[in-house]
Formats: structure tokens, sequence, C-alpha cells
């Protein structure tokens, strides 16, 4: 029988498009199951800032009356100005073992592209950044992270049989473990930065995240920092403010130091977000759901460090001052912390394998990469 695509159209089809991933996955020791909450919000129109320069529709594929796949296309229009491309891009994409289906789910992307006078079609790939992008082409028995994509080996198997997809972007990963001491040359460059330039390693505290503005001038630098990143489009003012009632309220501010210029009025000029890793604690909940007690789980890895893991989640630097070692000064306030928690190893996230900056930032640490995955492009006939 073939495959039926149907177009999300109700909030009880995007419950049923959310939910399939963890049908999906379920009982699968490597996979991250997302926040229900989360993806809701993002998928919805009056929820997710990024609506303001966005388009998309959502996807899901029956056979023989049974839901078999799900794929959003996505059309980010600021991005395709910033980077002068006419790109559809397909996020949220998951299929069992059939490639009919993950054929008719891509070719859906690709008409929609095309309506839209798109000329290609690129994926994995949010909304934004910020949303989980690429697809695992390596570190399958590697536990997953809340912020980025779990996927079997078959997909990038289908990938290569489809045909016409190529390579556009690969990312990497590490394992960055924790030393027992911090390295002497690390922290000798620390102190040469602090006293040369006089930058210094800040902790913010909610008054000045919220009433003082510190919150958005940290987002502000995270525009500043990526902007010439494979496929980011600079965050709105809405999307700011969405991204700090979203996260920080959850974090420990000591686990996301700023870096603050002295002789430039304490101007933030580098920001390090980490985050307890919450990944065993995701685990535990309920097909994603906080409640009844996945909360409790979730809270032990945010407030007590109830986890092995620290997840690096960003790292940003304002251009003028990466050659000025702030990231240094980073991982000398963080080190100590992340020992004093009990962390054994931080996950980078992902980095572009092109990206020797950023790599050469744990240079003086023991790594190991762990994970690869790809976006791919297709162009539309």
């Amino acid at each position: 029988m073939s495959v039926e695509i149907k177009k999300v159209e109700s909030k009880k089809d995007l419950k049923t498009f959310v939910d399939f991933h963890y049908d999906l996955y379920e009982g699968n020791a490597y996979d991250v199951p997302t926040l229900f909450s989360d993806d809701m919000a993002t998928l919805s129109r009056d929820k997710n800032a990024a609506f303001e320069f966005c388009e998309a529709e959502y996807y899901l594929a029956y056979k023989d009356g049974k839901l078999v796949g799900r794929v959003a296309a996505i059309i980010n229009n600021k991005a395709n100005k910033r980077w002068g491309r006419k790109t559809c891009r397909f996020g949220w994409i998951d299929f069992i073992d059939d490639l009919e289906v993950s054929k008719a789910l891509l070719d859906t992307v690709a008409e929609y592209g095309k309506s839209k006078g798109m000329t290609e079609v690129v994926g994995p790939l949010g909304f934004t950044d910020f949303d989980p992008e690429g697809m695992l082409t390596e570190g399958y028995d590697q536990l997953g992270t809340f912020a980025t994509i779990y996927n079997y080996p078959y997909y990038p198997q289908h990938m290569e049989k489809l045909g016409g997809w190529v390579k556009d972007n690969d990312y990497v990963e590490f394992k960055i473990f924790v030393p027992d001491a911090m390295p002497e040359k690390h922290l000798k460059i620390a102190q040469m930065v602090e006293k040369r330039y006089n930058l210094h390693v800040h902790v913010m505290t909610k008054h000045e995240v919220y009433k003082e503005g510190k919150g958005i001038e940290v987002f502000k630098v995270i525009n500043e920092a990526f902007k010439d990143i494979y496929g980011f489009s600079e965050l709105s003012d809405k999307q700011i403010m969405q991204y700090i009632n979203q996260y920080l309220p959850y974090g420990d501010l000591r686990l996301i130091p700023v870096v603050e210029d002295w002789n430039n009025n304490k101007k933030i000029v580098a920001v390090g977000i980490t985050l307890p890793s919450l990944s065993k604690a995701m685990q535990k909940t309920r097909r994603g759901r906080l409640f009844p007690f996945g909360w409790w789980h979730v809270l032990r890895s945010l407030k007590c460090h109830k986890t092995n893991i620290v997840d690096l989640e960003m790292v940003g630097v304002l251009p003028e001052y990466r050659s000025k070692g702030a990231v240094a000064l980073l991982f000398a306030h963080l080190i100590p912390l992340f020992q004093k928690f009990g962390f054994e190893w931080a996950e980078s996230q992902v980095e572009m394998e092109t990206n020797e900056n950023v790599q050469n930032q744990w240079q003086y640490f023991e790594t190991k990469q762990h994970k690869r995955r790809r976006c791919y492009k297709k162009e539309i006939k």
C-alpha cells in the first residue's frame, strides 16, 4: 500500500506529531526525549517568536493505516536573505525503516519548498540554531543530549539510497574530560588575560539578568558571536526575551559566567552557557512529560547537579576579544566548579568540523570525538 501524507491541521494532530518520536524510540538506551511542552511551544505559531520571519508546515506519514513518519518543512526567510539562498529546511524528521516512507516525507518537503519559490532542501535544521540540527552519522552507541538529535543508523543510509542528497555541512562533538587539576598553562593564560586586558569573570544575579538587562546583553553577544556561523539568523528582540524566560530561570548562574571588559564600562564580551546534563533525567520522564514524577528527576539534575556530565550549551565571544583569551577566563572559572560538582566530562554539543577556532579551545584538555552529524542538501528540480 502506498504512503499517505497528512498535513498537521489541529492541536490534536500536533500532539500526534510530537508523540511519534516517543513511540519510535521507546526503550532506546541512547535517545534522550525532548520536553513535550517545549516541542509543542516551538511548533506553535502563537508561541514561537521565530514565526516573525519563518513559515512552516508539518506532515504525518501513514501506511496501512498506521503512523510511520513525520517531518517539518520550514522556511527561515531571515536566514535565506542573510546567506543569499532559497532554502526550505526539513526538521523533526522521523520514520520507520522503509524507503518508501522517507522518500514520501522528503518529497513532500520539496513540494512545499517549490510552492514557495525555493530552489533547495536542506536539513535536518530547525527554525533557528537554538533548535536541534544535523542527522547523526557516527556515535549511535553514545548517550544523546537534551539539545541534539538522536536517530537510528538507517536514517543516513536512507539519505544515501534516495539519491541526490549531498553533504552541506558536518558537525563534530567531543567529550571534554574534566581534569583533576586546572592545566597550568591554561591557568597562566587566564591570569595574563585578566591582568593585560582588564577582563574579569562575573557571575550574574537574577536581578541583573531580569531587571538590569544583562540577560538581553548576553544574547546580543551571542548574536554577534555567531553571525557568521552556518545557517545562523540573528535573534530578534522577541526571541531574546523568549529564550531568557525559557532557559535562564532554571540554570545555575554560577555555571553561566560572563566576561566583562572593565576598561569599557564592564561591557559583556563573552558568555559560557553550561548546564548539568538532563539526558538521564529526561529518560526517566513519561514520554517527555514533567508530570507526575519527571519534574523531580529534572530538578535534581539542574539544582542538585545529580549527574556526572555537564553540557556546554554555548560559548560565545565577541570577535574582537577572541584573540585576547576571553575563553581561557571562562574555563578558569568553570573547571573548579565542574570538579566541585563531580562532573566527569563535558559534552561540547555541535561544532562545525571546519571550525578550528572552537576546537582549539580544548587544546589543554583531554578530549575524544565521539559523535558526528550531517546536514544534507538537495536541489529542487
